[in-house]
């Protein structure tokens, strides 16, 4: 078997979390190297209007691309490929296989964000970021004047119309059944038309989402489908390894101050650490962890060398 390839931390994604993270790590004098697709960060067909020191709007796409850069301009390495798995390599670190390889760090810090619930329905990939959007506090403000709905059964989705209800011309609220508390319920007034029971069952259009088709045929002209069922956490290899996961929900990673879990030399950054999934949270929680994480190995170096 091939001897694993040796870093000083390696980054499990490769979003905002992830290359913030690389950044500050690789300052710290730590090799680095980054795990994962740039395109499957939620960021990537996402569009910025509200993050400090960035004037207009940007594209995700371009913000990734352009943090890429500026970390291998620190010496750091990226290998677009997932983690198929990790575990603890004695007390010396760990080890993580990818697709094609495997490598070996003292440190590892987590950074894959959160998988968005979807609808599942045919060419819903396709309408990301042109029309359909998994987060009504990023994108509602592209939406002023349009003709909206949110689709959900919690309090996600009904305060995501109530946010919309303030920006758009139309909001429907397109729900199974709610299942929230009355006092939310009562929040909900005449600017907000309910539909329900009811499911979305086709998606028109093709490079535009146009309108909706509903289970009992209803067709709703729509600019913008906010779907908010929540998000579940990509756990697996977290758990394998021991991390600590939110005793209520078991969808995110606790962490303390430092971005440190319960394991020692593993540490979280970003939407895998909860709400909100927003870009100026996973950046400044990927600054710490990479700050933490290089700490941690410069002190696991001064060790081995009095040894």
């Amino acid at each position: 078997m091939e001897k694993a390839k040796k870093y000083d931390i390696i980054i499990l994604g490769c979003g905002p979390a992830g290359l913030q993270a690389a950044i500050h790590a690789s300052r710290k004098r730590c090799s680095v190297l980054v795990l994962g697709r740039p395109k499957r960060s939620s960021l990537y067909k996402a569009h910025i209007e509200n993050y400090c020191c960035i004037e207009g709007v940007k594209t995700g796409k371009e913000l990734l691309e352009s943090g890429i850069r500026q970390a291998q301009g620190f010496g750091v390495d990226f290998l677009h490929e997932d983690a198929v798995k990790t575990e603890i390599d004695g007390s010396s670190g760990f080890l993580v296989e990818t697709e094609s390889t495997t490598f070996k760090s003292m440190a590892m810090i987590l950074a894959t964000g959160v998988s968005r619930k979807g609808l599942g329905l045919k060419g819903e990939k396709d309408l990301v970021g042109k029309g359909i959007s998994y987060c009504v506090d990023c994108d509602a403000n592209f939406y002023k004047g349009a003709k909206v709905a949110v689709f959900g059964n919690g309090s996600a989705a009904v305060h995501g119309a109530l946010t919309l209800r303030d920006i758009a011309s139309k909001v429907y609220l397109i729900t199974t059944g709610l299942d929230i508390s009355p006092g939310l319920k009562k929040a909900i007034d005449d600017g907000i038309e309910i539909l329900q029971p009811r499911k979305i069952k086709e998606l028109v259009g093709q490079n535009q989402l146009e309108a909706v088709i509903l289970d009992d045929g209803t067709r709703l002209e729509l600019d913008g489908l906010f779907i908010e069922l929540g998000a579940k956490g990509a756990m697996e290899l977290a758990a394998f390894l021991g991390v600590e996961l939110d005793p209520e929900r078991f969808t995110h990673i606790v962490t303390d101050k430092n971005q440190a879990t319960n394991v020692s030399g593993i540490f979280a950054a970003g939407d895998i650490c909860g709400l909100p999934y927003q870009m100026a949270k996973a950046v400044g929680e990927g600054c710490i962890a990479g700050l933490s994480a290089g700490s941690y190995c410069q002190k696991r170096k001064r060790e081995a060398a009095k040894k």
